[in-house]
């Protein structure tokens, strides 16, 4: 299927039964050109993404901030105001009861003001984590910022201000639009598995 410049095959790879599949093309040249491409049985989704405000690093590199990695993740967890799903160890390591989480988690974290501009829901509507496959060391841990109890991982989320979709601008996330969001947050599942591709010259 022709998509821009790039040719992208209809990829059929595991993750959770019949789930969807997503994949995310980076630009590092011009992040206005970075999409997403998500499969689904009517027809698939072509979306704007917006990208690490410090480039685009290597598949199985640590994550560092501002930078956007690439290579193949596994979704899980996903956060939302109406949906709360999260793989068991997670929770585990959270410390909090599943219930805990559910009710505080991703309202906790989306009223943090990250950038310090008066204006909170910095991760939109909804936060899906990715975790790379195979796995690799990563620095994403629950922990309490500014006496609020969050987490920190490498995710797709939304934003509070849609002109920052498109743009590299991310603290290495990767975000999208209101109603885009939307759809994955509808067609996403834990397990589900995201490639991430760039043409564009990787930091290792």
């Amino acid at each position: 299927m022709p998509v821009g410049r790039w040719t992208l095959p209809i990829l059929s790879w595991g993750g959770a039964a019949d789930g969807p599949v997503l994949t995310i093309q980076l630009d590092g040249d011009d992040p206005a050109a970075s999409f997403g491409l998500l499969q689904r049985p009517e027809e698939p989704l072509r979306f704007s993404v917006g990208q690490g405000r410090n480039g685009i690093a290597c598949a199985g590199t640590r994550f560092q901030e501002g930078v956007t990695p690439l290579g193949r993740f596994r979704v899980n967890a996903i956060l939302s105001e109406g949906r709360f799903e999260m793989d068991p160890e997670l929770v585990e390591r959270s410390g909090q009861t599943e219930a805990e989480l559910r009710s505080t988690l991703f309202s906790n974290m989306n009223f943090i003001d990250f950038k310090g501009d008066g204006k909170t829901g910095e991760y939109g509507t909804g936060y899906i984590s990715l975790e790379p496959v195979p796995m690799t060391e990563q620095p994403f841990e629950f922990n309490t910022y500014d006496g609020t109890f969050r987490w920190y991982s490498f995710a797709i989320h939304g934003s509070n201000d849609q002109s920052r979709i498109g743009q590299a601008v991310t603290g290495g996330c990767i975000n999208a639009g209101r109603f885009t969001m939307d759809v994955l947050l509808d067609r996403l599942n834990l397990g589900d598995q995201v490639d991430i591709a760039s043409d564009s010259t990787c930091l290792p």
